[in-house]
């Protein structure tokens, strides 16, 4: 699913970590009373911000007045409660996620993260909490709005977020002009509204909220078995990351996530599409 760091990048900031923080003291779940999750605020369906206070909101730590929303926010609730503690969200940007876990500023991620072989190598995950597909997005008058494989976008200009499996997953497509990668999806969805693009790849949850705010003027494309993208489990999975010491916090979050069926998380899902931001 959702974006890969440079591994080399992270094993560099883990050893300087390491190295200032050489006795990185481990969650306590007998004395700690809150649970404090990183995610952009910035992913919906997933996770964004908002103004506006409602059932599912919980506020974003250091922001007065903004809170933030979404299916992650409603599954890092869940497993708060289920462990007894208070959540806490704090908005940090995607490239930033992993050093201020490795640093200790938050103790999970919870950001539609995916559980690549890459990040294990720096972090812990716990078992998926969410399996998504990867599409591609489209205007409805362009040349590949009746595409079916990615066959069809041969030669086509395609974009995806910064930093993210989505980029990697453009050179799968044959002679494929590969743009240069854009920081968020609200640019994304400007760059082929104003024609600069032919598509973007995301996951369907992303690309289902971005179409149904531009019901007129953008459509998704999903794959056939086989007339895809070739990922693994880990790319189509996300997961919550920890650090690799918090054996006894993982154990826990597995057995919430345990507890949370297969349908429960897909009406979460479900109401997080039809809540998200236009």
């Amino acid at each position: 699913m959702k974006k890969l760091f440079s591994i080399l990048g992270l094993l560099g900031f883990a050893v300087i970590v390491t190295a200032c923080n050489p006795q990185t003291t481990s969650f306590d779940l007998e004395t700690e009373t809150e649970i404090v999750v990183g995610l952009e605020a910035a992913y919906a369906p997933f996770n964004w911000s908002t103004p506006t206070e409602n059932d599912f909101t919980v506020a974003i730590d250091g922001q007065t007045g903004m809170f933030a929303d979404g299916f992650d926010i409603v599954m890092a609730q869940a497993i708060a409660d289920d462990l007894g503690l208070t959540l806490v969200i704090k908005a940090i940007e995607w490239d930033g996620l992993i050093p201020a876990l490795l640093a200790g500023e938050i103790d999970v991620i919870v950001a539609g993260m995916s559980p690549t072989a890459e990040r294990a190598q720096t972090i812990a995950f716990s078992d998926a909490y969410y399996a998504s597909e990867q599409v591609m997005v489209v205007r409805t008058d362009g040349d590949y709005a009746n595409a079916t494989t990615l066959a069809d976008f041969d030669g086509a200009s395609v974009v995806a977020q910064l930093g993210t499996l989505q980029d990697d997953l453009i050179d799968q497509i044959t002679n494929v002009d590969h743009m240069s990668a854009l920081d968020d999806y609200a640019t994304l969805t400007t760059s082929l509204l104003s024609n600069a693009s032919d598509a973007f790849v995301a996951e369907l949850p992303v690309a289902q909220g971005i179409v149904a705010a531009n019901p007129d003027t953008l459509t998704l494309i999903r794959f056939a078995d086989g007339d895809g993208f070739d990922v693994t489990i880990e790319d189509v999975t996300v997961a919550v990351g920890l650090r690799q010491e918090d054996t006894n916090l993982l154990a826990a979050i597995n057995d919430a996530l345990n507890a949370i069926t297969t349908e429960t998380r897909n009406s979460y899902m479900e109401d997080a599409l039809n809540r998200q931001p236009s």
